[in-house]
């Protein structure tokens, strides 16, 4: 369709790049999740799912080759391999289109031309970071969950609040289902368990956001001093959650649990011990304006700018960036539900986040010529495709403004970093980000 086929009013806006311009005004989203993930074209012809393999590294040699064996044609050498592990990024289609009607809105016709697209515009950024948020976040709650039963007798089930990260086990790279064959080590309370099944409840009882409340299932009876109700239940592979106060799980989460900057500083350090790389020499941490006002009320923070000829801006704007490897980026949309062991209490949820925590998957064929045809009005605005169709009505008066994406996000794990190769590597298997845990 081509802009000759627009009524008259119409055409010089669109000719003069006033709408397209208001798109990109739009998308420029204060959201901020999905700007920490790495994007990656997703090419045409290759089904809706695509799996990435990332090769690890070999362990360290650290003692000397033997003179003795140092003989025949592999000179005493035995040949070595590096790991690999593949993640999988899923293609999905994702649109929303809004209606004018040129004769009920040809009172400022042209405002709400632009109006359209902006709003259209916030949508398509918001819906995009949320989508970013969702994949991001669920990879760092897992393997870290509390006992909600307590056990009537010592026995091999434990019900618990959150069975995200107690399902899988990667073998040589690739994740598996938990089975009698492959097991995951789980500590419960005081002691490690054998964990051989997974199952979620009928009728899902967790606190945790977009949790999943279950059963595990053990080799072996666990104790009923370990599988007593609000005990830690974590996962060998389990992600890092930083919370104040050294808390062990989120039950125990008290009003007093602010978030303060050592916690913030522990959180930089478990990133930086299994070496995970600076986004623009510092590491991004999204928060919400509560947590953001905690940190202010920390009295190490406060001392921290004291006399600083920083100081005063600091405190005047009530925001920093880039201070002791953060770069704190304030959102609205991080993560808050209620406190199960306060009534009336929240949890807030920051996360400190390095490079490469989360992928992005773009469909490269989303304006060729194919699916955008030549004349068609279709605008590319930070991966998103922008729609404007023409009146095709029987009266012509009803013009179409739309946008859509194709594409998705995945969280990619590191099982293959670990301190065989990186000697102050945790076994995490995402080790990209850390999460934070602290009383609203």
């Amino acid at each position: 369709m081509g802009i000759q086929n627009f009524p008259l009013a119409l055409q010089p806006i669109i000719q003069q790049g006033f709408l397209e311009r208001e798109f990109q005004q739009a998308l420029s989203s204060r959201l901020g999740y999905r700007a920490v993930a790495d994007r990656e074209e997703f090419s045409v012809g290759i089904g809706e799912t695509l799996t990435k393999t990332r090769a690890g590294l070999k362990p360290s040699i650290t003692t000397p080759l033997v003179p003795a064996t140092n003989t025949n044609l592999d000179n005493g050498l035995v040949p070595q391999s590096f790991n690999v592990e593949q993640y999988t990024i899923t293609l999905n289609f994702y649109a929303a289109t809004a209606d004018l009607n040129m004769v009920t809105s040809r009172v400022g016709i042209a405002s709400q031309f632009l109006l359209n697209a902006a709003i259209n515009g916030e949508q398509a950024a918001r819906s995009l970071d949320e989508l970013a948020r969702n994949a991001l976040f669920p990879a760092y709650f897992g393997g870290n969950t509390r006992v909600l039963t307590t056990l009537a007798s010592a026995g091999p089930t434990l019900h618990v609040d959150d069975i995200r990260g107690f399902g899988q086990v990667w073998v040589n790279g690739v994740p598996n289902p938990v089975s009698a064959t492959n097991t995951l080590t789980v500590t419960v309370g005081s002691n490690a368990y054998v964990l051989t099944g997974v199952a979620a409840d009928a009728t899902n009882a967790s606190s945790a956001p977009g949790g999943i409340s279950g059963t595990l299932t053990f080799a072996g009876n666990v104790t009923v001093a370990d599988g007593t109700a609000g005990n830690t239940v974590t996962a060998a592979s389990a992600s890092a959650i930083a919370r104040p106060n050294a808390r062990a799980n989120t039950g125990q989460i008290v009003a007093a649990d602010q978030l303060d900057m050592a916690t913030l500083l522990n959180a930089v350090a478990t990133l930086r011990l299994n070496a995970v790389p600076e986004i623009d020499g510092a590491y991004n941490c999204y928060l919400d304006p509560v947590s953001a006002r905690q940190l202010f009320g920390d009295q190490a923070f406060q001392r921290l700018f004291t006399g600083a000829t920083s100081a005063n801006q600091v405190f005047k704007r009530g925001v920093v960036n880039d201070f002791l490897g953060l770069r704190f980026i304030p959102t609205t949309e991080a993560y808050v539900t209620a406190n199960p062991a306060v009534p009336g209490g929240v949890i807030r949820r920051p996360i400190v986040c390095g490079k490469g925590a989360l992928i992005e998957g773009d469909f490269a064929a989303m304006a060729e010529a194919d699916v955008a045809p030549k004349d068609s009005i279709v605008s590319m605005v930070d991966g998103v495709a922008m729609v404007t169709r023409e009146p095709i009505d029987r009266l012509q008066q009803i013009i179409a403004q739309s946008w859509y994406w194709i594409g998705g996000f995945c969280t990619p794990t590191d099982t293959t970093t670990n301190p065989a190769t990186i000697p102050t590597a945790t076994n995490a298997a995402y080790k990209r980000a850390v999460l934070i845990e602290h009383a609203g």
